[in-house]
């Protein structure tokens, strides 16, 4: 589905009703964010989970401006917020932001994240304000105007501003396909789709330097490990074998040969101008355009 172009419009409003059903199903069950979760993050160890290598690549953050993409219920920008960050968090949910708003609200910050709700495209941002832009699963939402949501973050982005998303990947051909045989019900909207390489090198006209660490890929497992995906909340035996699980993914997935087995990825560098990465990206399909005509 997610490759059949739909109108921005619809493809929002489709993307807003499920995860307002997401948000609303969670405010029932008075879900909050566990302190257990932000002291977890405020001294990330373990390095071979995903969040935990994103919090310490990412350093130290107070008095840091940070960008929140796709915030969803705010578990992030609460935890950036509670290290000092100063976070301005977007998501096109309203249901999703008034429960991340009340949230924050809820957790004693000195500092709450600032919460907008609209769709990325059309969000407005201040120029050159952002020292990180920071996003956990949104571009593949996005696909259908990724150079627009791109343009929209490098405007908003300072000069060198870090770049620091956790995207699905799907590099392999086939062995999504192959995935989606199994017992396990399809979880997403109707628009998404894991990131292939053709949408990496498109990120990559905006992010130059930009750096792929890949993830779960024997870590898929964990999500029958640790019901919710709460570690924190898990039997030790169980968070023993999803740590094992992880580990092994990271030492196998570091081999060149293997990396691409990865389903989740972590995408890092440091955004581009917004003028230079349009020119550079109008002269790449002028290039394609050009071999194209002579072969």
């Amino acid at each position: 589905m997610a490759d059949q172009a739909r109108h921005p419009e619809e493809i929002h409003r489709s993307e807003a009703a499920y995860f307002d059903a997401q948000a609303a199903t969670l405010e029932r069950a008075g879900w909050r964010l566990d302190p257990a979760v932000v002291a977890r993050y405020r001294r990330p160890a373990r390095f071979w989970f995903n969040k935990e290598y994103r919090f310490r690549r990412l350093g130290e953050v107070r008095g840091l401006r940070i960008l929140d993409v796709g915030c969803g219920l705010g578990d992030n920008a609460i935890l950036l917020a509670s290290h000092g960050a100063r976070v301005t968090a977007v998501d096109l949910s309203p249901r999703s932001v008034e429960l991340a708003r009340r949230r924050a609200a809820r957790a004693g910050l000195a500092e709450p994240p600032e919460f907008v709700c609209a769709p990325l495209e059309q969000v407005d941002l201040p120029e050159a304000a952002f020292d990180v832009i920071w996003g956990d699963g949104v571009l593949h939402h996005v696909l259908h105007d990724l150079d627009g949501v791109l343009r929209c973050l490098a405007r908003a982005a300072r000069r060198d501003a870090r770049f620091l998303f956790s995207e699905p990947v799907d590099r392999v051909p086939g062995l999504r396909r192959l995935r989606l045989l199994l017992p396990v019900p399809p979880d997403g909207t109707p628009d998404e789709r894991p990131l292939r390489e053709a949408e990496l090198r498109r990120i990559r006209r905006w992010v130059p330097d930009l750096r792929v660490r890949p993830f779960s890929f024997a870590g898929r497992l964990n999500r029958f490990l640790l019901p919710g995906g709460a570690y924190e909340s898990a039997g030790p035996l169980r968070r023993a074998a999803a740590d094992g699980l992880c580990l092994a993914d990271w030492v196998a997935l570091a081999v060149p040969g293997l990396a691409r087995l990865g389903g989740m990825a972590v995408l890092e560098g440091h955004l581009r101008n917004a003028a230079r990465a349009a020119s550079r990206g109008a002269a790449a399909e002028a290039g394609t355009v050009q071999a194209q005509a002579e072969g």
